[in-house]
Formats: C-alpha cells, sequence, structure tokens
C-alpha cells in the first residue's frame, strides 16, 4: 500500500484548523464549494468537483489533535483509502501532517491526486490565515486530469 503525505503549519490556532476540517462551512471554504451530508462521526460527506465527480467520505473519528476519514464511494483507486490530519504543536506554530494511505497502486492518477492534495493544503493554510481559501471551482489548475 502507498500513501499520500504533506505537512503545513501556521500560528492560527487549533480551533481554526478543526472548525475547517470538521464543518461544511470549513470544508467548502477551502476544498470544495460543493459538500453536503454529515459531518459527524458516523456520518458521511459528499465532496463534488462539477463534472469530474467527487467522493463520499465516511467520517471515523474527530479528536482535537486527529480528524480521521475514510472514503467510501468515488474514483476506484480512492475507495477503500484513509485520509488522517494530525495535529501538532511545534513552537508557535499549529502543524498538519496530512495523510492519503490505502493507495493500492502508485498510478498516474496518485500523482496527480498528490499534487491537488498540496494544492488543497496552500487553501487550507490561506483560509485559517486570511479567512479566504481557493477551493474548486477556484482551485489552481494543475493538468488536463478529468
Amino acid at each position: 500500500m502507498f500513501s499520500i503525505i504533506h505537512r503545513i503549519a501556521t500560528t492560527e490556532p487549533t480551533e481554526k484548523l478543526l472548525d475547517a476540517l470538521t464543518t461544511t462551512d470549513g470544508l467548502a471554504g477551502w476544498w470544495t464549494t460543493d459538500v453536503t451530508g454529515s459531518v459527524s462521526p458516523g456520518g458521511t460527506t459528499a465532496f463534488r468537483f462539477g463534472e469530474t465527480g467527487g467522493f463520499d467520505i465516511s467520517v471515523v473519528s474527530i479528536e482535537p489533535d486527529h480528524v480521521k476519514w475514510h472514503v467510501v464511494d468515488g474514483p476506484a483507486e480512492w475507495i477503500g483509502t484513509d485520509i488522517d490530519w494530525r495535529l501538532a504543536r511545534d513552537g508557535d506554530y499549529n502543524v498538519v501532517l496530512f495523510e492519503h494511505s490505502g493507495w493500492r497502486d502508485q498510478v498516474e492518477f496518485m500523482y496527480h491526486c498528490s499534487t491537488k492534495w498540496a494544492v488543497f493544503l496552500q487553501s487550507l493554510k490561506s483560509l485559517v490565515e486570511t479567512g479566504a481559501g481557493a477551493p474548486a471551482p477556484r482551485d489552481v489548475q494543475i493538468s488536463n486530469w478529468h
């Protein structure tokens, strides 16, 4: 199994990061503007990206230092994968350690998704620091992937 991993840090409070990762408005502020469903543990959240489709993600757990998701629907490569958001303090910074694990193969789509996760993590950082992220469809376009 393979993983996508990234790290960002901000001086903004952990509460802002948790809000961005655990509320519909927060998620719509940095990932995609089309977010519906339950964002509570045991619930399923639907993320849509216009004509390119989307993902249904089960919220496994929400803790002050860790948010865990499990992908239940979407592209075949994503189904059954897990997304972990670990929050840690490092001096004056709150660090987000991101991992999208359980990829069966290192296919070209995984490379695309790794770069897009980096784009969206920058959007998350911008949202908590300035109040404005760049969620889809306003995100940085990186390729011709559909």
